[in-house]
């Protein structure tokens, strides 16, 4: 696993997007995989010196394929794997698209203290109770038109009966995060600096995160 230390004091695991069907494997240079390299990146610049380790975990298949949940069950066995070697050390997650759908799942894991959705695929029926106890944020872009931004704003309304949600709309962000791309990692680094109970960043995604934690209506980064 990328990323990895002997100790942390706690630990990122960045997940990456996919497909709605497919059970090919990933590789290390799917377009998905790559994405997140420089969100790992961000987090990892972030979180450095305090003794966080980040890592970047592959799923083993593309698709999220129905009831299967694929990505989910993957990254459920990587917690359990986490729990055994280094149980009681809190562990964020921070997932793109189905990534994020699968974080969001995997997110009542016993090691999850946080979960982050970054332009995240949140179709309507998604369960919120395993939230509960669980610091949230969710961040989709204005002009998105592969997930809708709609869907995760519902999410965020249901969420917020079981736990307190930090929402944000990227102003003209698209859904691979390509427009405006160090915003989108400047709001997955920060988030990861609170949920670790580190003190703020500077800068305007910082502020925004900030921001948007009190209040319950999206707040817009310009």
């Amino acid at each position: 696993m990328r990323g990895e230390m002997t100790s942390p004091a706690g630990i990122v695991v960045v997940a990456h997007g996919g497909r709605e069907v497919s059970t090919r494997p990933v590789t290390a240079v799917d377009p998905p995989v790559l994405r997140m390299i420089p969100v790992a990146w961000a987090i990892g610049r972030a979180v450095r010196g305090d003794g966080i380790a980040v890592w970047r975990h592959r799923f083993e298949v593309r698709g999220w394929n129905g009831d299967q949940a694929s990505p989910a069950g993957d990254l459920s066995r990587l917690l359990d794997r986490v729990r055994a070697r280094y149980d009681g050390v809190p562990v964020v997650l921070a997932g793109h698209s189905m990534g994020a759908r699968a974080a969001f799942r995997a997110a009542g894991h016993p090691a999850v203290c946080a979960v982050a959705g970054l332009a995240p695929w949140l179709p309507a029926g998604e369960p919120v109770g395993q939230l509960a106890g669980r610091r949230v944020l969710l961040a989709h872009g204005s002009a998105d038109t592969v997930t809708r931004p709609g869907d995760t704003w519902a999410y965020a309304e249901r969420a917020r009966a079981v736990t307190s949600v930090t929402a944000l709309e990227v102003r003209g962000g698209d859904h691979p995060m390509l427009r405006r791309a160090n915003l989108w990692h400047a709001i997955a680094a920060e988030f990861a600096r609170l949920s670790f109970g580190l003190p703020g960043g500077p800068g305007q995604a910082a502020a925004a995160v900030r921001a948007a934690a009190a209040t319950r209506a999206p707040a817009s980064v310009v």
